[in-house]
């Protein structure tokens, strides 16, 4: 028997074999509530929650790389919505005042010196690859000192290996959600 929703085609292109990809419920859910959130009024939704979503990695779930691309878009149009708002409330200068806040704390904990801008995990523990997370860090600092090219995307898909005594995560990836907030402010 098929019924409406198992003929429907599905939202985004699926994993095949071993691959595993998001579970499709969880996407689907959190779509119909970002929709909701945006179109009617819905319980509200943030930038920063759309950007922090996750969901579950299954076998025959969603291709990862096209639900993120999706969530770019929907996180850029929030995030365009609450500029709006926050400048008609607060006024451009205010929104630029803490706009400009926001990325001298970011650019004052990248330039902290290398091997010692976040705090690390003990050696029992893994954090993320210290030398990888100071060359991002260089080019970040980079971008918000001079305007080197980054892209918004570049920041949403950095990666990094783990290792035994490496940064902290939760720190590092604080500091990439403010960039990436100050990148949608500007933009």
């Amino acid at each position: 028997m098929t019924t409406a929703a198992s003929s429907t085609p599905a939202a985004f292109p699926e994993t095949r074999g071993r691959e595993k990809g998001y579970d499709k419920q969880a996407v689907d859910d959190f779509l119909a509530r970002a929709r909701t959130a945006f179109e009617a009024g819905g319980e509200p939704l943030t930038a920063a929650e759309v950007r922090q979503s996750a969901f579950p990695l299954v076998r025959h779930g969603y291709a990862i790389a096209s639900v993120d691309a999706a969530l770019g878009r929907i996180e850029d149009a929030f995030a365009a919505r609450e500029r709006e708002a926050a400048v008609s409330e607060a006024g451009a200068r205010a929104w630029v005042g803490s706009t400009r806040e926001t990325a001298q704390t970011v650019l004052d904990r990248l330039s902290r010196p290398r091997r010692r801008r976040f705090d690390r995990v003990s050696t029992l523990r893994y954090g993320y690859r210290i030398d990888e997370v100071d060359l991002v860090a260089d080019k970040l600092s980079r971008y918000l000192e001079t305007g080197e090219s980054v892209t918004i995307e570049q920041v949403r898909s950095v990666a990094f290996r783990m290792q035994r005594g490496g940064y902290r995560e939760a720190q590092v990836d604080a500091v990439l959600d403010a960039v990436v907030e100050v990148m949608l402010a500007v933009a």
